[in-house]
């Protein structure tokens, strides 16, 4: 392996390889950041945007200041051929990838009649389509390890069916059905595939999207069973778990890290 390495043995994720998707910001900054002091080598994808890119750098920065491993990769995970190249990269820099988390994500707010067809399919393509093409891209090198961890990323919207969001809610719902069906494929070759569902976490997209953060806190001290606001930090945990031995027997499930909104 080469570029800045985690002394061996400082964690429960040493000796791997792991790629977040969507990793220049929120929940995908703060698994990147958790998995590389667990002592994972860090693939930290972002869109090739230079705002994004430049989030991402300071991602990756602090991880190599924390003496952690870790590079950048620019792709749009709705494109076969960049995550074809972006997996090949990180096999070059660091080896086989041995955990996958699918966070990249599109969300909109609008009305579901003024919701256009191309919104529509943008919102799949890079929810569905890309979490499809990045697993499919992982899977050779899982196979000759025969082992792995998949974790995409759901919503609590899909059991809240928020409104004002209909392509985004159907998009995260598919995404609990990619992950049920694709465990079954491949847990014959000793690869798990897991969804966590986060609920009202504050990260930078959400303000971006315009929600009233005032609304969101109480809301969240009216129905949840914790009342305050969840933070990108609280779930790590969640994603650390999923991607170690700690969790060697779970797969097809879905983790719900809501502070107790939803009771299911």
């Amino acid at each position: 392996m080469s570029g800045d390495q985690v002394q061996s043995g400082r964690g429960r994720l040493d000796g791997r390889v792991a790629l977040i998707t969507g990793a220049s910001w929120g929940i995908g900054a703060a698994v990147a950041k958790t998995f590389a002091s667990e002592g994972a080598s860090v693939v930290v994808n972002t869109y090739p945007d230079p705002k994004m890119n430049a989030l991402a750098d300071e991602v990756v920065d602090s991880i190599r200041s924390a003496g952690g491993s870790a590079i950048k990769v620019s792709a749009d995970v709705t494109s076969e051929a960049q995550v074809e190249s972006m997996v090949e990269c990180a096999r070059l820099e660091f080896g086989d990838i041995d955990v996958l988390v699918t966070n990249a994500a599109y969300a909109n707010r609008l009305p579901w009649h003024e919701i256009s067809v191309e919104q529509w399919d943008h919102t799949y393509e890079v929810n569905v389509r890309g979490a499809f093409i990045c697993a499919k891209a992982c899977y050779p090198g899982m196979l000759r390890r025969k082992s792995g961890s998949i974790i995409t990323v759901t919503s609590v919207t899909v059991n809240l069916g928020m409104a004002g969001m209909l392509d985004y809610v159907s998009s995260k719902a598919a995404l609990i059905g990619l992950t049920r069906a694709l465990a079954r494929e491949v847990g014959k070759d000793g690869i798990r595939v897991n969804s966590v569902m986060p609920g009202a976490i504050r990260t930078e997209q959400e303000v971006a999207l315009g929600f009233d953060e005032d609304e969101l806190t109480r809301l969240s001290a009216e129905r949840q069973s914790l009342p305050r606001r969840g933070l990108a930090e609280d779930l790590a945990g969640t994603f650390l778990y999923l991607a170690t031995d700690d969790s060697s027997f779970v797969t097809g499930q879905v983790v719900t890290v809501d502070g107790g909104w939803i009771h299911y």
